[in-house]
Order: structure tokens, then C-alpha cells, then sequence
């Protein structure tokens, strides 16, 4: 069975492309193409199911179609349709020095200052000119915390932890 902390998320099935169970795949991390894999993990009503590619090809810088095994009609495609797509974390490529902003879903927020966990990282969010981590406290509060990186002190692939030094009252503002 794979556990939702063994994958993080790389993006999203669209529709279908042709009549050959073709889908499109909006994506944000490229790691599927960067580490030559075989399969992608959906999220298919809840529960991680691995699905192995038969091919893909880019279709833009955020984009590609992609084929799976077994998926050969138009209809069994549209199944597919809007389910979340993830990576297996055991075979990125990521390391301390070079880490993708979608990796780092589920990873602990520290502040170096405090030494306090802040929480734990949900996602990024790039919506906006700045980008943002969105962090489920211990407390249970959603906050948001800039991902600026001049106050990002380290990233720990293999402890799965974020450090950072946080401006003086920046979780303040979550309590008020």
C-alpha cells in the first residue's frame, strides 16, 4: 500500500486527448521526465494507485499527454479526469542542495531562531508574487509563511525538515 508521506505531489490529470486514452497532464515539477520513470501515482477516490506509463510527451512547459498501461479508450481515460498526480519519493532526485519546491510537501517547518516547529508544510503556494507555504500548525491553525529565500536556512532531504529564521513576530500574527 503506499503512504500518502512516501509520495508528494507533481500536478493533475486533465482531459482526455483523442480517442486513444490519451490524457493531459498539467504538471509542476518535471521529475517524472528528469528520473526516467515508469509509473506516476493517482489519487483515485482517496486511495494511491501506481499507474505505469506506456508514453508521454510534452505538450508545453507545464503540460504533457500521457498514455498509461491499460488505459486505451476515451472513456477509460475520462475516468482518470481531474485525479491529483504524485511522485514516489523514493526514486527523486532530490538532494540537501537542490530540492524542488513540490518535494517539500510534508516536510517539518522549524524556526532556527526558536527552535520551534512551526507545523508541517501542506503545499506551496505560487498563486501569487510571493510564494507562500501553506503549514498545518501542531495546534491545528493554517498558517501561511513566506518562502522567501533569504529566510530559508536549510532543507534536510533525509529528515524531511525545512529550517528557517522567521522574522521576529511573523507567528505572532497567526494567534491574533
Amino acid at each position: 500500500m503506499i503512504r500518502q508521506e512516501d509520495v508528494y505531489r507533481i500536478g493533475r490529470i486533465g482531459k482526455p486527448h483523442g480517442v486513444g486514452g490519451e490524457l493531459s497532464f498539467a504538471f509542476d515539477d518535471d521529475v517524472f521526465d528528469r528520473c526516467d520513470a515508469e509509473y506516476l501515482v493517482l489519487d483515485i477516490d482517496g486511495i494511491l494507485v501506481p499507474f505505469f506509463m506506456e508514453s508521454y510527451r510534452f505538450n508545453s512547459g507545464t503540460t504533457a499527454l500521457v498514455k498509461f498501461c491499460g488505459i486505451d479508450s476515451q472513456e477509460r481515460a475520462r475516468d482518470l479526469t481531474g485525479c491529483a498526480v504524485y511522485f514516489p519519493r523514493s526514486l527523486s532526485d532530490a538532494t540537501d542542495e537542490e530540492v524542488t519546491w513540490a518535494e517539500i510537501a510534508g516536510f517539518t517547518l522549524i524556526d532556527e531562531n526558536s527552535g520551534q516547529t512551526v507545523g508541517t508544510i501542506r503545499s506551496v503556494d505560487s498563486s501569487t508574487a510571493n510564494l507562500l507555504f501553506e503549514v498545518d500548525s501542531p495546534e491545528g491553525e493554517d498558517m501561511l509563511i513566506p518562502a522567501n529565500e533569504d529566510l530559508i536556512d536549510s532543507f534536510d532531504v533525509e529528515r524531511r525538515e525545512v529550517r528557517m529564521r522567521l522574522p521576529e513576530g511573523l507567528l505572532d500574527l497567526h494567534r491574533l
